[in-house]
């Protein structure tokens, strides 16, 4: 069986639970939404699928690696707000000024790579290797996030919701932690001398792929079924 084919299965489940989450609740939840819908887009879908027509133009995978940074940069915002707000029960915006930020983003984003020279191998190696450390560092910070949110809310019967999403970003870490370890010490041309080290972070990598996707799908389900 292809990995590859299950994980792009698993996270569009969870990307369409996320997104249809999104639209059906309080604005607090929106970037959090948001952010997870856009691993799809940016991160599972030109990986996964790499035959797909045009996924093999520089700015589009390009575009990829920077929309998947805008993935966790969305959540990790969407995470400070719901800490703020499980604090003072405060709650100021619009759920569509987030949808419009997050699109002007990308757009500023797609225009700078339109305006720059194609994409090199060694700039998109470098573009993937700064989106991957940006994942790392923020997914430690986000755990740390939900952890205090989960503090505040423990009494309610949210609660269980925000200790899985604890998980999520654990299986995100142990997912793109593997990844950057692999490029950092180019593991793929050196897999022939330490074929352990480059099997095991690649291991590592799918395991926490699919296991962050079951994750995420299960505890968006589990939290519509509370606040239906």
């Amino acid at each position: 069986m292809n990995l590859s084919l299950v994980q792009v299965g698993f996270w569009l489940i969870a990307g369409a639970v996320s997104f249809y989450f999104s639209l059906n609740n309080a604005r607090v939840w929106t970037s959090i939404c948001l952010g997870f819908f856009l691993i799809l887009v940016g991160e599972i879908i030109p990986t996964a699928l790499p035959f797909l027509p045009g996924l093999d133009i520089p700015q589009v995978r390009a575009m990829g690696s920077i929309i998947g940074t805008i993935a966790i940069m969305v959540m990790t915002h969407g995470f400070m707000e719901y800490y703020v707000f499980s604090r003072t029960l405060e709650l100021e915006g619009r759920r569509r000024f987030v949808y419009l930020g997050t699109l002007l983003v990308i757009a500023g984003s797609l225009g700078f790579v339109l305006v720059n020279p194609p994409p090199s191998s060694r700039t998109l190696e470098i573009i993937h290797i700064i989106a991957n450390a940006n994942w790392v560092f923020l997914s430690i910070i986000n755990i740390d996030m939900i952890r205090k949110i989960y503090l505040n809310i423990k009494e309610t019967p949210i609660a269980q919701g925000f200790l899985a999403f604890m998980a999520v970003f654990v299986f995100i870490f142990l997912w793109k932690g593997s990844l950057l370890y692999m490029q950092v010490y180019d593991l793929h041309s050196l897999a022939a001398d330490y074929p352990l080290r480059f099997q095991l972070s690649q291991f590592c990598a799918n395991l926490g792929n699919v296991l962050a996707s079951l994750c995420v799908g299960a505890t968006f389900l589990y939290l519509a079924r509370l606040l239906r």
